[in-house]
């Protein structure tokens, strides 16, 4: 292929050309740009005009240079080490290898192959002639992460101890605050690394002699690095300070909250660090701004599934209860039927500890135990709002519930969350915590149970023949041959077997003959089976569903109906 010169072409005019976006649009986008300072392709994704993907398909069409699968590239050695990967990361390029036979020809990744600066970069330090290849930003630094993060970390550390020369617990305070030092660094790119991993939490435990930092992505932790135990102190002074905590406060456990951008995504991260025997154990939470903020159709509701979630939300009052434990997506859930609920004719409030993500056009209101706002007075507060819709983040008491069963009878909309099993031992619960079964009965329109399975990396799933237990696990007949998929591990998972969760509900719909059973004070098991011969599936028949399908493993929806 010809040298870059043949193609002087400029992104915007690509885009104008293969007609993605319009003049008017792209001149905006400059101006715009002029004043930020960013470059042309972030401002136009940042307006949701184009995706990373788009461009890079409109590049390929327009200069005709290919797009790089990134995932399974593997790059020798003498290509690996030709520059600093702090210059890739600036430029957003990879080095991939030499051309056939011409040793002066280097092919590049980029995600700009018109950016002229990273041309010269790459040919002032290697002497090579450049040879651009299409990859989305995205995917470079995913892959600078892969292929660079942990010799990067090991030098950025190697420096702190050459500093500190062993002594961590002096000076860590100012060390720690200093934007280029290693520990800030460190911490920055285990957040970065994180969030491109998908990771939902980063755990820093320290061990008698070591830190070991787990990520937890998809539900499972997974370890990914290992330091001294000595730079613990400083990584934690670092975490402090950019979490709004108290530095010198040691024995008590604190709380705090970092933002932090990630490849132009906004991510809000709460921080827990709690003091163990060998030091203080730091958990952040990663929540994306975006992540929360779904389509309805995202949500991997099947269709029968979504109908009935439709129905319950056409109510114009009554209770609609989300359940399932800790981390099992009832929040995404809540956040897109509210989003879906949210038009300009109604009012909606929310009372939250705490708000999870913001969106707008509706009123989130932060429980605060201390100023005496709990989310029993928020809500008669709330009450005299004039609201339509109601969303309590958890009902956690009879005082709440009782208010909330109040509101609904009244003609409000409320939704919430409760820690149950399913969706039938849902309404004891509310037994239990003392409302009167006829106004349950009444009140009550829907209760969704969820949980999250694995979903199989469909690159490297691995088929196989169901044993007679299985079968009988799944429902299935004993003399049928039944084909089902186990996780095997390839680059694409990073050997996990799973890549990315899909929700799996169970969705009980309150009918006159669930009314009749629950005001009598029906057992758990009599509401099950009338919910059943009504149309629900449990868990674990929509688990079920997904193995046979090859979504996911039997080991996964064993994990998600158990008590079944």
């Amino acid at each position: 292929m010809a040298g870059y010169s043949s193609k002087k072409i400029r992104l915007g005019e690509a885009l104008v050309l293969s007609n993605t976006i319009t003049e008017a649009q792209l001149n905006d986008a400059l101006t715009k740009q002029k004043s930020t300072g960013k470059r042309l392709g972030e401002v136009l994704i940042d307006e949701g005009l184009v995706t990373e993907e788009i461009i890079a398909q409109v590049l390929n069409a327009q200069l005709g240079y290919p797009i790089v699968d990134l995932q399974n590239i593997d790059i020798p050695p003498e290509v690996k080490n030709l520059i600093a990967s702090s210059v890739l990361k600036k430029n957003k390029i990879l080095p991939l290898e030499y051309a056939e036979n011409n040793m002066n020809i280097l092919r590049v990744a980029m995600a700009d192959p018109m950016d002229m600066n990273a041309i010269d970069d790459v040919s002032i330090i290697t002497g090579c002639q450049v040879e651009p290849l299409i990859a989305t930003p995205r995917n470079i630094m995913m892959a600078l992460d892969r292929i660079y993060g942990s010799a990067e970390t090991a030098s950025a550390l190697e420096e702190y101890a050459k500093e500190r020369f062993g002594t961590v617990e002096e000076e860590t305070v100012e060390d720690a605050d200093v934007s280029n030092s290693p520990i800030v660094i460190l911490v920055k790119e285990m957040i970065e690394k994180a969030a491109r991993q998908r990771a939902s939490d980063i755990h820093i435990e320290p061990l008698e002699k070591a830190v070991r930092i787990r990520y937890r992505i998809d539900g499972a932790l997974y370890e990914k690095a290992k330091y001294d135990i000595k730079i613990l102190a400083a990584m934690v002074a670092r975490i402090k300070i950019i979490g709004g905590m108290d530095i010198s406060e040691k024995r008590k456990p604190q709380d705090g909250r970092i933002t932090q951008m990630v490849d132009r995504t906004e991510y809000d991260i709460r921080v827990s660090i709690l003091p163990t025997v060998y030091g203080e154990k730091v958990v952040m939470r990663l929540a994306s701004k975006t992540a929360l903020n779904r389509e309805k159709s995202q949500l991997g509701l099947k269709p029968n599934e979504m109908e009935r979630f439709d129905h319950i939300l056409k109510n114009p009052h009554g209770i609609l209860l989300v359940t399932g434990p800790t981390g099992s997506g009832k929040s995404t859930t809540l956040y897109t039927a509210l989003s879906e609920l949210n038009t300009e004719d109604v009012n909606i409030i929310t009372v939250e500890d705490p708000v999870e993500a913001n969106i707008d056009g509706i009123n989130q209101v932060h429980v605060n135990p201390k100023a005496d706002l709990t989310f029993a007075s928020a809500l008669r507060s709330i009450l005299r709002q004039d609201p339509d819709i109601i969303m309590i983040g958890e009902i956690r008491d009879q005082e709440t519930a009782s208010i909330a069963v109040q509101a609904s009878i009244t003609g409000h909309m409320v939704v919430s969350t409760l820690h149950t099993n399913s969706s039938s031992s849902t309404i004891t619960r509310l037994t239990d915590m003392g409302i009167e079964p006829y106004l349950i009965a009444d009140s009550v329109v829907g209760i969704i149970a969820q949980r999250l399975v694995r979903r199989l990396c469909p690159n490297c799933k691995k088929p196989r023949l169901a044993t007679e237990e299985e079968k009988e696990l799944m429902n299935c007949p004993v003399d049928k041959e039944v084909e089902i998929f186990e996780p095997a591990g390839c680059i694409q998972c990073d050997q996990m077997g799973y890549k990315g969760r899909i929700g799996v509900y169970e969705i009980l719909e309150m009918s006159p003959k669930l009314k009749h059973i629950i005001s009598k004070n029906g057992s758990v098991e009599e509401i099950k089976e009338t919910a059943i011969a009504e149309g629900m599936h449990t868990l674990r028949m929509s688990a079920t569903e997904y193995v046979l399908s090859g979504v996911t493993s039997i080991h996964e929806m064993m994990k998600v109906s158990f008590d079944e």
